[in-house]
């Protein structure tokens, strides 16, 4: 296993880690007599199958149902000094609660202090407010700290570039030590946040990297041609890794073989640029050929944001899923986010676009070179993606 320095915190991070999100019995909490015999025995596997690689480093959160309080059962038995835990509470409106919500983790995890503490879900201007504030949940995580229950501090994101950078620029309390966030060779959008968390000399985990990166762990024939030789995984894990910015990346495994395609991505990173390099041009060449110039980059084109725009219709990321849907078809891909707008909150805001014939775009869009194009393709998009909504996983009542 490759370890890089993860900023200052200086721990040595492994650049696959192990991420405790997709393992556990289910996304409903559920007191450890109810968890069946063998999705413990699963669960513990999988942290045994990491170690047994190198991956000493388990990501989890307040937030992921019965995962906490299933690795209780493992991390316990483990030598502590050899491994690296986080946890993820999500900032309340009264830091106390959040206190409250982390002391509970410790519980849940049968230990006395976690290796890194993130604040869950920065993902918005009100969330980071109640983070960073005088009182805030950033000054109660530092107290924490000092009383030896978190070695260090950080946040993670599902957000807009512009708050992540926020999130990041922030002196108070010292600021951050680290940073979750998403950055694939799909969603290219939050580099400047990266590079900002390395001019501040804070670690860079990407969260999701299989999942929101591109339902990588069931990719279209067509993505798969277009990577070839590599399958989509590999390739997306060697443009997170290729930067020595990006720290880790965090693999939600669900059995214990999930992380061995993983493992032998990384072992090629000093091959990264020449494996790569075609691969780019075809991905290249298959955008232009299915998209119009104006249009390949709709997140960085311009466009209202949802807040801005009738409806609340979130124009980029519709416009972004199309192109990945007709360009590489990730269709399957486009139906899940997509048919998560609406229903997603602050982690994946903003409306579909099922009701164009009820609201008028052209204020919102007026003077963008795109203007007489957007009804359309939100239109098509729709009937491309469109289907019944669905609910972010953590809504999942099993």
């Amino acid at each position: 296993m490759i370890y890089r320095r993860f900023g200052k915190t200086d721990l040595q991070m492994p650049v696959v880690t192990c991420g405790a999100m997709r393992f556990q019995h289910g996304w409903k909490d559920v007191p450890l007599a109810e968890i069946p015999a063998d999705k413990q025995a699963n669960l513990e596997a999988c942290v045994r199958r990491a170690l047994e690689l190198g991956i000493n480093h388990v990501e989890t959160a307040r937030g992921y149902g019965s995962s906490e309080r299933q690795l209780g059962r493992i991390l316990p038995t483990l030598p502590r000094d050899k491994i690296i835990v986080q946890t993820k509470v999500a900032p309340a409106e009264n830091a106390d609660e959040f206190v409250k919500q982390f002391r509970d983790s410790l519980e849940r995890l049968s230990l006395d202090h976690v290796d890194m503490l993130a604040l869950h879900g920065v993902n918005d201007r009100q969330v980071l407010e109640r983070s960073v504030r005088p009182g805030g949940c950033l000054a109660a995580a530092r107290r924490l700290q000092r009383e030896g229950k978190c070695r260090f501090v950080g946040f993670s994101t599902h957000g807009p570039t512009d708050v992540i950078l926020d999130a990041v620029r922030t002196d108070v309390e010292g600021g951050f030590d680290y940073v979750n966030l998403h950055w694939y060779f799909i969603y290219p959008v939050n580099w400047p946040a990266i590079a900002e968390a390395a001019r501040r000399d804070m670690g860079v985990l990407i969260i999701s990297p299989n999942d929101k990166g591109g339902k990588l762990y069931e990719p279209p024939d067509r993505l798969c041609e277009l990577t070839a030789p590599m399958p989509p995984m590999a390739f997306n894990d060697l443009f997170c890794l290729s930067r020595p910015q990006v720290h880790t990346i965090s693999i939600g495994v669900a059995r214990p073989k999930d992380f061995d395609l993983h493992v032998q991505a990384a072992e090629r990173l000093a091959e990264a640029e020449d494996l790569m390099r075609p691969i780019f041009k075809r991905l290249a060449a298959a955008l232009a050929d299915a998209v119009p110039e104006p249009l390949r980059d709709p997140l960085t084109a311009g466009l209202p944001n949802w807040e801005e725009t009738p409806g609340g219709v979130n124009i980029p990321i519709i416009l972004w899923l199309r192109n990945l849907a007709v360009a590489y078809g990730m269709v399957e891909y486009g139906k899940m986010r997509y048919n998560l707008l609406g229903s997603g909150g602050h982690w994946f805001p903003g409306n579909r676009a099922d009701k164009l014939d009820e609201i008028d775009l052209a204020p919102a869009l007026k003077g963008h070179p795109l203007a007489d194009r957007v009804p359309a393709l939100l239109r098509e998009a729709h009937e491309l993606l469109g289907a019944e909504p669905v609910k972010r996983l953590s809504q999942s009542e099993s």
